[in-house]
Order: structure tokens, then sequence, then C-alpha cells
């Protein structure tokens, strides 16, 4: 998994990479198909701490969020649980499609 994190309007320190690179690295390490995931961290008007985060995995897979607060560490935190969210989602939806495909009718109204 490729992580680039990238600043604008401010400062990249190394507490904010690694904030940011930790908490990519453990919220999405039960999907072992993103490639890669792009972390935009970016400050508007002083107080406006944005962070965007946006995760390419294969078959095409794309998910992206972004979340704005006053603190940029919550911000990260934030985008990155929505982003989690977002990937579950599109796999279970596989995952219980998959499964529901081979059982007849009686047993998928059963479901």
């Amino acid at each position: 998994m490729n992580i680039t994190v990238t600043c604008r309007h401010m400062d990249m320190t190394e507490a904010l990479r690694d904030h940011a690179t930790a908490r990519v690295t453990e919220s999405l390490s039960e999907f072992p198909r993103v490639e890669d995931v792009h972390v935009i961290l970016d400050v508007q008007r002083k107080i406006h701490h944005v962070a965007e985060v946006i995760v390419h995995a294969k078959n095409h897979v794309h998910a992206e969020s972004k979340e704005e607060t006053t603190d940029m560490y919550a911000s990260i935190d934030a985008a990155v649980d929505k982003v989690h969210r977002q990937l579950r989602k599109k796999r279970d939806k596989i995952q219980d499609h998959k499964h529901t495909a081979g059982l007849g009718e009686m047993e998928a109204e059963a479901l």
C-alpha cells in the first residue's frame, strides 16, 4: 500500500505525517486490495482544518472522503473512519451478492 501525504497552505510536520500514515495503515489493514492512499491536508482561513483521503484499490474500487473540523488530527481521524466505512460497505455488498446468487428462491427469501 502506497501512502502519500500532501499539505496545502501549511508546513508538514513529522508528527502530522506519522499520525496520518499510522491511522491509514491501522484502519485499512483489513483491505488487502488497497493499492494507493492519498491524504491531502489543508488549512483554510487559519481555523478550518480539512483532511481529504482518497483510496484506490484493485478492480476499480475507489473511495474518498473529506472532513473539516477545527483540529487537524480530528479531521484525519474522521476522514479515515469514513473511508473505512465506505470500503467495508462495498466489500460486504459484494460478499452478500455472491452469497445469495447460488441460493434458490425459497432460501433467498428466508434470508
